[in-house]
């Protein structure tokens, strides 16, 4: 399968978890059906300056952002930490985080969430 880039589903959704501004998702994959029921998202998001995603937890699944461009300030369970490209952050099932553009440039980041699964047929391999 290929998507082209002018086939993406792309969204604008604004005031994410009670956060600032607007979060333009461009999905990566189109629904979790494409994830085989294994998590629900897979999107290159965009936070335009001063915007932010409020904080939030998760339960019963992570989420995973790998920072493309820009400057951030990532809630990693009330810790603040800056981020920029390269970085990775993780949350996993029971933890929360937020993240806010605190640069002069479009804070882009992939973001990834996954479910937690009852048995982890990766740890049986160790």
């Amino acid at each position: 399968m290929v998507r082209l880039a002018e086939e993406r589903f792309t969204e604008e959704k604004p005031g994410t978890f009670g956060g600032s501004g607007e979060m333009v998702i461009r999905h990566l994959l189109k629904d979790p059906g494409e994830m085989y029921g294994c998590g629900r998202v897979f999107a290159h998001t965009t936070l335009k300056p001063g915007c932010s995603v409020g904080y939030h937890m998760h339960e019963g699944e992570s989420e995973t952002y790998y920072i493309l461009s820009g400057v951030g300030r990532f809630n990693d369970n009330g810790r603040q930490v800056e981020v920029r490209a390269g970085d990775v952050t993780f949350t996993g099932t029971g933890e929360g985080h937020g993240l806010e553009n605190i640069g002069e440039e479009p804070l882009d980041i992939i973001a990834l969430i996954l479910y937690q699964k009852q048995r982890n047929d990766w740890q049986e391999a160790l």
